[in-house]
């Protein structure tokens, strides 16, 4: 696996494991991470039981257009917003047909974006699990454009792992559904 898109050592794993054990399905929406959150996955091996498939909406249009983001959210908050990430694993889960919905949404670098320093990250996961049916974290990383997309791969894994389970990934799965 690359370490580009490891995550945290066997996260991606462990939460393929949980997942498939659970008989849960997972998609990713992703903007600064391209595609490497949902890559990160699908580099387990029997990853095909549990991930439905991602989109990358790396324009702004294309959150409110194929995942369904509020357009007036985003013209007040833009894209790089906690509420923007909740909408964004929503609509990744709800337009994939997955049980969870991952997103990435904020600024790699190396300069400064839509109002944001480069490293302002929003990680969300969407689940029936999850309080409000879905959450959103700030993240403030350090490092360069690829050390800051990479953290925040990390963070997500870690998130959807925490609502599986904490580190055990283990009785949250029970609260998500079919296990």
């Amino acid at each position: 696996m690359s370490p580009a898109v490891q995550g945290p050592p066997g996260c991606a794993a462990r939460v393929v494991a949980a997942l498939r054990s659970a008989g849960l399905t997972v998609a990713t929406a992703e903007s600064l991470t391209g595609g490497l959150v949902c890559a990160a996955l699908v580099d387990v091996p029997g990853a095909s039981a549990v991930v439905r498939g991602a989109v990358v909406a790396y324009a702004t249009e294309l959150k409110a257009s194929v995942l369904g983001v509020d357009a007036g959210l985003l013209a007040r908050t833009g894209p790089v917003d906690a509420e923007v990430a909740r909408h964004m694993a929503r609509g990744a889960r709800t337009h994939l047909g997955a049980d969870v919905g991952l997103a990435t949404t904020g600024v790699a670098g190396p300069g400064p974006a839509d109002g944001h320093a480069a490293g302002t990250v929003f990680v969300a996961v969407a689940a029936d699990a999850v309080p409000g049916g879905a959450a959103a974290r700030r993240l403030a990383l350090a490092g360069e454009r690829a050390a800051v997309r990479r953290a925040a791969v990390d963070a997500v894994l870690t998130d959807l792992a925490d609502v599986l389970g904490g580190g055990a990934l283990g009785p949250a799965v029970q609260r998500l559904g079919n296990g």
